[in-house]
């Protein structure tokens, strides 16, 4: 094993992979991040340009000490938002599952960096499809640090008794993907509840 199974833990997030690639020796699975809130974020971004063009030149040419170099923050946080809608952007990850070279590869990658982590096939035990306890706090709305709920997962079971997440999502999507890779590795999904 190559990388860190943790890295692969998130807190709430329902990832909804998609097969980009299927055939008999590889299969190839692709999450490409949030589209809906990074094109709103965007979107956004791209119609208040047409408010803080106007400002940025007022405040060249009459200086920050005007009316208008009060606006000075309105640029500022158009900018960010525009930064927030190209991270959302760039969040993807990938699930590589190999025969010819009998390695599973996953990757998880966004703007600032990457993460990788490759298993031999030998090394996965099974798969399990069962309920994951997701602790709530600041990125789980409503909860508080205390409180956990179940959340329907797809785990990779290995050999030394270390799991991996690969998924979370909806319990019959997630049935679905964890048929097509415990034929894929010929290893037995095991449910929980």
């Amino acid at each position: 094993m190559e990388g860190r199974p943790a890295d692969f833990e998130t807190i709430g997030s329902r990832l909804g992979f998609r097969s980009d690639e299927a055939r008999a020796d590889r299969l190839r699975l692709v999450w490409r991040g949030a589209r809906f809130p990074a094109i709103l974020c965007l979107s956004i971004a791209v119609a208040l340009l047409f408010l803080s063009i106007p400002i940025l030149q007022a405040i060249g040419s009459r200086g920050f000490g005007s009316r208008v170099g009060s606006l000075w923050y309105f640029p500022v946080m158009n900018l960010i938002l525009l930064v927030i809608a190209l991270f959302l952007l760039s969040l993807r990850r990938t699930v590589l599952l190999d025969r010819t070279t009998g390695k599973i590869c996953l990757s998880k990658k966004n703007l600032f960096r990457r993460r990788d982590l490759t298993l031999d096939f030998a090394e996965v035990a099974s798969l399990k499809l069962g309920p994951d306890p997701v602790y709530g706090g600041f990125g789980v709305a409503g909860s508080t640090a205390s409180q956990s709920f179940p959340a329907p997962s797809l785990r990779l079971v290995l050999t030394n008794e270390t799991t991996v997440l690969v998924d979370r999502g909806g319990q019959r999507r997630l049935q679905g993907l964890g048929r097509q890779l415990a034929e894929f590795l010929q290893r037995p999904l095991t449910q929980s509840d």
